[in-house]
């Protein structure tokens, strides 16, 4: 068996089981893809797609298995690749991460601009994604890097390296009454309609746990992925929003305003990881000593500081 047939396996499975669309994705024709699939079957000496008529529909039990380790083979062989470049090409080539719509807006901007000024020739590519959909992409090597707060260090897989720590913060427009009260408890919020995430992103978990063992119950009427949805509809009225404090930003939200809640819910920790058995070019090494100290030091128990919005004349000076 050869490493093409596994890259037609893996690509048949994550295109839908389509021999057309993985072929395109490899740059092959369909009969090649199913010349592969054909000899692998032959060489192992059983099935690995359901079929109905010429229509693969699925994998079978072997199949599942036989994938689980040609993806791990492909990763390893691409990690035999990535040694000789970090030599022969230090300082070009891709680096693939993957993270949730909070990060990618509020926390990577400084991170990414410093990266790009030293690695002006990597090809660096930022994919979003629910913490579920990170952690698959990671673990199929789908990207390098995988950055959120949920879900990371649930899988035996990957390598997660605490990074800092955040909390949220409750927003409504200027004259809402939850920003005049002396204590803000969680009874005072479950007085208002609640705007905040859907669950799995961003804390939502340990966000409803906390009100559950206080024995309340929030008035949730909207959820959203996306903190910037989120804060349009508290801007439209819909309630009030909960949302990670880090994402609110002087000068562009002013028209709402803020309080923090830290003395009421738990604190997060936002993690960066990649696959264990991976080898890491020295750039994407580099990425993540940037964001570490760009964030926390190294120290997850640092808070990290909102990210505030750039000025044009800032912009104009780079």
């Amino acid at each position: 068996m050869e490493l093409r047939h596994f890259r037609s396996l893996t690509a048949l499975v994550d295109h839908g089981f389509s021999v057309s669309r993985a072929a395109k994705h490899l740059h092959l024709v369909q009969p090649a893809v199913s010349q592969h699939i054909k000899q692998l079957e032959s060489e192992i000496g059983a099935r690995l797609f359901v079929r109905q008529g010429k229509r693969l529909t699925g994998l079978t039990d072997d199949g599942q298995q036989i994938l689980h380790y040609a993806r791990q083979a492909l990763s390893l062989g691409d990690s035999i690749l990535a040694v000789g470049r970090d030599h022969a090409e230090e300082r070009s080539g891709v680096l693939r991460i993957a993270t949730t719509h909070t990060q990618a807006c509020y926390v990577l901007p400084p991170v990414i601009r410093q990266f790009v000024t030293t690695y002006p020739e990597v090809n660096l590519q930022i994919n979003q994604g629910t913490p579920g959909e990170l952690v698959e992409a990671a673990v199929n090597d789908a990207v390098d890097l995988a950055i959120c707060t949920e879900a990371l260090s649930e899988h035996a897989a990957l390598e997660a390296i605490p990074c800092y720590r955040w909390n949220r913060c409750v927003i409504a427009p200027p004259n809402h009454p939850i920003l005049r009260k002396q204590k803000l408890t969680l009874d005072a919020l479950c007085d208002y309609p609640l705007i905040t995430y859907v669950f799995g992103f961003t804390g939502r978990g340990n966000f409803s746990d906390t009100f559950a063992h206080a024995g309340v119950s929030p008035n949730v009427v909207l959820s959203a992925a996306d903190t910037d949805v989120i804060k349009t509809y508290v801007r439209e009225g819909l309630g009030i929003g909960i949302i990670a404090r880090l994402a609110y930003q002087p000068g562009r939200d002013d028209d709402l305003g803020m309080r923090d809640l830290s003395h009421l819910f738990p604190w997060e920790i936002t993690k960066v990881a990649y696959v264990r058995s991976k080898y890491l070019r020295k750039f994407a090494r580099h990425f993540i000593d940037i964001f570490r100290a760009e964030t926390g030091g190294g120290d997850a128990d640092r808070v990290i500081e909102p990210c505030r919005p750039r000025r044009a004349d800032e912009v104009a000076g780079d």
